[in-house]
C-alpha cells in the first residue's frame, strides 16, 4: 500500500528533537565483600606494625607436694607489620560542560566523582587479595601493601608437588607465595585446610572464591545445595532454587561469598575479624588548584593490610580456571 502523493511524513520533517532517555544504565560490577566487611582502625604511620602471639602445646602437667616452682621459658611476641598504599583517581571536566543540558546527570562532575571512587573501591579490593609483598616505596617508586598471599603459609593446600612455594621470607608480607601448576579445585584440598585451621586454633567463617571455583564448590557432600519449589510467594508459579549458602564440616561453618577480584586460582578461607584494614587517610573527595578553564577533583585513600594472625585462615592455592 503506498502513501497519497505530497504526503509530508516524518521522513521530511526538520527539528525533530532526539528521544534520549534522561537516565544512564549502569550494571557493571562494584561490590567488594572483603574490604567492606573487613573493621577500619586507624593507622598512624606509613608503616603500621601489630604483634602475634600463641599458645605452646600442651604437655604432661603433674607436680610433687612442696616442690619448688620454677618459671617456664616464655616465647616473646611476634612484631608484623605492612605499608600503606595510596589509592587515587581524579576527573577533569572543562568548565563548558557543566553549562550543557545532559541526559542522565545535571553535573557532570558529581557524576564522574561517583564513578572513580566506585573504582576505587574495586582497586582496594583487588589489591588486599593480590598476591604482592609490600613495598617501602621511595621518592620515585609507590608504597604498595602486602596482600593475602605474602602472610598465609600455614594452612594452604595445592602446593610442593605442583611447583607453588609458600612466602619464603623470614618477615611476613615481604615475599608472595610462588604460584604452581594449576590443578582442579577438590573438596579434599577444602576440606584438608579447614582441618589444618581449626588444629592451629582459628575458627574459618568465611570463604571467598570467583563463580568458577564456586561451581565446583556446588558438588561439594554436605553443601547446603537445595532445590526446593516455591509457588505463592513468586506470583504463584513454580520456581527452582539452586542456593549455595553454608559448607558445614567438623571444623567449622563457612559462608560462601562470590568474589570477582579475587585471583580465580585462589580460594581464601578466612576467619573474618583476624584481618583488617589499617586507614592512614580516610577516602576524601578533594577538589585541586584551578590551572585552566577546567575543574579538577581527586578522590584519595591510604590504607593498608592487616593480618592479625594468618594461622586463623587458608588457602586452597593454584586452582585450575578453566
Amino acid at each position: 500500500m503506498a502513501q497519497p502523493s505530497n504526503t509530508f511524513d516524518s521522513y521530511d520533517i526538520k527539528g525533530i528533537r532526539e528521544d534520549l532517555e534522561n537516565v544512564i544504565y549502569d550494571i557493571s560490577p562494584e561490590e567488594t565483600p572483603f574490604y567492606s566487611s573487613l573493621k577500619k582502625v586507624k593507622a598512624s604511620n606509613t608503616y603500621h606494625e601489630w604483634q602475634t602471639d600463641a599458645l605452646r602445646s600442651s604437655a604432661a602437667n603433674a607436680h610433687i607436694e612442696g616442690d619448688d616452682t620454677t618459671g617456664e621459658a616464655r616465647v616473646a611476641t611476634t612484631r608484623l607489620g605492612n605499608y600503606t598504599q595510596i589509592f587515587k583517581n581524579a576527573v577533569v571536566v572543562p568548565d563548558s560542560d557543566e553549562g550543557l543540558d545532559k541526559a542522565g546527570r545535571s553535573a557532570e562532575m558529581a557524576y564522574q566523582v561517583l564513578k572513580i571512587a566506585k573504582e576505587q573501591k574495586l582497586d582496594i579490593e583487588k589489591a588486599l587479595f593480590d598476591n604482592n609483598k609490600y613495598e617501602a616505596g621511595s621518592a620515585s617508586a609507590a608504597r604498595e601493601l602486602a596482600g593475602c598471599g605474602a602472610y598465609v603459609k600455614s594452612n594452604v593446600a595445592n602446593i610442593g608437588g605442583s611447583g607453588g612455594a609458600n612466602p619464603a621470607g623470614a618477615v611476613p608480607g615481604n615475599t608472595p607465595r610462588t604460584d604452581g601448576t594449576a590443578t582442579v579445585f577438590s573438596q579434599a584440598d577444602f576440606d584438608t585446610v579447614m582441618e589444618s585451621i581449626w588444629t592451629n586454633g582459628g575458627k574459618p567463617d568465611t570463604v571467598y572464591l570467583s563463580s568458577f571455583q564456586m561451581n565446583k564448590a556446588l558438588a561439594f557432600t554436605g553443601m547446603n545445595n537445595q532445590r526446593s519449589t516455591i509457588g505463592a510467594s513468586v506470583g504463584g508459579s513454580n520456581a527452582v532454587i539452586n542456593a549455595v549458602d553454608v559448607y558445614v564440616t567438623p571444623w567449622g561453618t563457612v559462608d560462601f561469598v562470590p568474589s570477582r577480584e579475587n585471583r580465580g586460582k585462589d580460594v581464601w578461607i578466612m576467619q573474618a575479624d583476624m584481618w583488617a584494614v589499617g586507614v592512614l587517610r580516610p577516602t576524601k573527595n578533594t577538589e585541586l588548584a584551578k590551572t585552566g578553564d577546567s575543574t579538577k577533583r581527586q578522590v584519595l585513600t591510604e590504607l593498608t593490610l592487616i593480618s592479625k594472625n594468618e594461622k586463623a585462615s587458608g588457602l586452597v592455592a593454584d586452582c585450575s580456571t578453566s
